[in-house]
């Protein structure tokens, strides 16, 4: 491990940056810092500082990484921020992939894909399928065995980032004589083969963040195989419960600290007007909206220690626990509740606006984006049941199918 880390970042960045950069940053200088940002190529940089180590300091050295411990990575990751560097947006990567490669993948795997996920490659979740919902061991997408291939043929639908990943998470039925639950198979997918079909899904908001994505004979070689073959259950577990820390992750700190974008910041700012000030802009409901805004601070609080509780389990090597379904229903949550007071707040702008007017566009872009966050990852039914089941013991909901061969499971197929 570096002797001085922080040392060492800053002096590759000062080297690999646009010069005048840091000093830019260190000098509020925006103008000149925003005519630097225009000039840097962020693939290239994202490949040069993930071939350097940089990019995911606490990684072992062999997979792409520095090899530091939880605090001196801490530190190096607090300099990148300060100093603005340009990230890798890859929350299906570094939040699912990486930690189930690292549990489940062979040494040559996590060389392989980790590396080059340091240095920017996207990854997607191949998991929903049109058929089944929440009932995501229900899957049809069948894999069949052809020598030191697997050939596989199905769909996959709610596919996040499908559009611009080079490798996907894949779960697929490679025996369906067995339990759904047992004939199951994980695979890293690549998705510019030819067999993959990207369609993207058009949302309320205008945007296209999710696709369905059609499998026709693609061939994925043994070797991209992640855990044993039928026990890909196991290994979507590792997945689905990172999926729920990284989410609760991305709402878990409230809107004080970045869970509902802008709308998240001006509500914070508004809870700490004074009551003169709340009163003149609000009139007569400001008691009112000034306790309500003042809840959605206490709770995300609360959210925010208990993603610092996620985090320390993963620092220490721990599992993610139940903690991630907390996070996950409760953040996510929380979120809409923000939304809500922020399109409140904004009154007959959330319905129509000036043009021009970004802040409001942007606030009535996250409030409709945020009716999908108990959906993704996992919806809030899904995450209840799994606190009950885990957390309370209270019996599990009856599944008749779970013990039957999956050919002879009732499905509809029309």
């Amino acid at each position: 491990m570096p002797d001085n880390p922080v040392a060492e970042i800053e002096e590759w960045l000062r080297a690999n940056l646009p010069a005048g950069w840091m000093e830019a940053v260190d000098a509020g200088d925006e103008a000149a810092f925003g005519r630097l940002r225009s000039t840097l190529d962020d693939a290239a940089f994202l490949r040069l500082i993930g071939r350097s180590g940089w990019a995911q300091p606490a990684w072992p050295a062999p997979y792409g990484g520095r090899g530091l411990d939880p605090a001196a990575a801490a530190a190096v990751e607090e300099r990148k921020s300060h100093y603005r560097v340009p990230r890798s947006f890859n929350l299906l990567g570094f939040g699912l992939a990486a930690p189930t490669l690292m549990q489940w993948g062979t040494e040559e795997q996590k060389e392989y894909f980790l590396t080059r996920m340091a240095q920017g490659e996207f990854w997607c979740q191949l998991f929903s399928e049109p058929g089944n919902g929440s009932d995501v061991a229900g899957l049809s997408t069948r894999a069949v065995r052809d020598g030191d291939e697997w050939v596989i043929n199905g769909q996959k639908v709610w596919t996040s980032g499908a559009q611009m990943a080079q490798r996907g998470m894949l779960i697929a039925r490679s025996n369906p004589d067995a339990p759904k639950h047992k004939g199951i198979t994980y695979f890293v997918c690549d998705m510019t083969d030819p067999g993959v079909e990207v369609r993207p899904l058009r949302q309320m908001t205008g945007d296209a963040e999710f696709n369905e994505v059609f499998l026709t004979d693609v061939r994925i070689p043994d070797a991209w195989r992640v855990g044993p073959e039928g026990e890909g259950w196991a290994v979507a577990q590792t997945t689905l419960m990172n999926e729920r820390v990284a989410l609760s992750g991305a709402f878990g700190p409230g809107p004080a600290r970045g869970a509902g974008g802008g709308a998240g910041r001006a509500m914070a700012a508004m809870a700490r007007m004074s009551p003169q000030r709340m009163l003149e802009e609000l009139g007569p409901s400001a008691a009112v909206e000034r306790d309500r805004l003042s809840r959605l601070l206490i709770e995300s609080r609360v959210a925010s220690y208990n993603g610092t509780r996620s985090a320390a389990r993963r620092r220490a090597g721990q599992t993610p626990g139940p903690e991630g379904s907390v996070g996950k229903l409760f953040g996510t949550e929380l979120n809409q509740r923000v939304q809500e007071a922020s399109v409140d707040h904004l009154g007959m702008a959330a319905t129509a606006w000036a043009s021009g007017d970004s802040d409001a566009w942007l606030r009535v872009r996250s409030f409709l984006r945020s009716r999908g966050n108990t959906i993704e990852g996992g919806t809030s039914e899904i995450q209840r049941n799994i606190l009950g089941d885990r957390v309370l013991g209270l019996p599990r909901e009856p599944d008749l199918s779970r013990d039957l061969p999956w050919k002879d499971v009732p499905r509809n197929t029309q």
